[in-house]
């Protein structure tokens, strides 16, 4: 299985990004920083690093060209609020293959992990005698994806809810509610959020995860 490492300071951005990478078949590593994200490539063969190119405790551009030196073989993809042109510059210049949107597309992630439309990715020109194919392939890969990584998700929120491990059950929710609302599902996204919000104050909504359960099943 292909080795994925998503980097950046913010864990809703993070655990978003992560689960479209997830879905994809990808096994996932995750770091905060620089310093986390260096150690986890030097203890894994990493196929893929997506990272925020705004980081506080090092910038991205830094970590790409320290992954290199290092003798990081792994495709680089950067991730920027504002991808300007002299962020897609440096982000360039320092080894990264794309500089995409934060938060990051599902389409055009899925897109670069299928390795199609790099250009648009990139901020190039799309082919416009294709696109309407390709977004129709890229739709229903999605979907085949999400329903085929929903039942490991649902499993992973009913442990944290039924184990009391409220940090769980929030990261489970959370990852859950960013895919489900980038692919068209709202009433999951909505149920998950609120099951993410509670647990993040201590609170286990068995009766919110029953009816997630419920829905995402039915």
């Amino acid at each position: 299985m292909l080795t994925a490492l998503v980097v950046g300071p913010d864990a809703t951005d993070r655990a978003r990004t992560a689960a479209l990478v997830s879905a994809a078949g990808w096994q996932v590593r995750e770091a905060t920083g620089v310093r986390e994200a260096l150690a986890v490539a030097r203890s894994a063969e990493l196929d893929l690093v997506v990272t925020d190119l705004g980081m506080p405790d090092g910038d991205g551009p830094a970590l790409l060209r320290r992954l290199r030196l290092s003798g990081c073989r792994a495709h680089l993809v950067g991730t920027a609020t504002e991808p300007t042109a002299e962020v897609r510059e440096a982000g360039s210049a320092a080894g990264a293959f794309a500089v995409l949107p934060a938060p990051v597309d599902a389409g055009v992630l899925l897109r670069f992990l299928l390795g199609r439309g790099t250009a648009a990715a990139d901020g190039g020109p799309a082919d416009d005698t294709t696109e309407d194919i390709v977004d129709g392939d890229l739709d229903g890969r999605l979907q085949e994806l999400y329903v085929s990584a929903l039942p490991g998700r649902l499993s992973a929120i009913d442990a944290g809810a039924r184990a009391g491990d409220a940090p769980a059950l929030a990261f489970a929710s959370t990852t859950l509610a960013g895919t489900s609302a980038q692919l068209g599902h709202p009433e999951v996204a909505q149920l998950c959020r609120a099951i993410a919000a509670d647990a993040r104050r201590g609170v286990l909504a068995h009766e919110l995860v029953d009816r997630l359960l419920d829905l995402a099943t039915a």
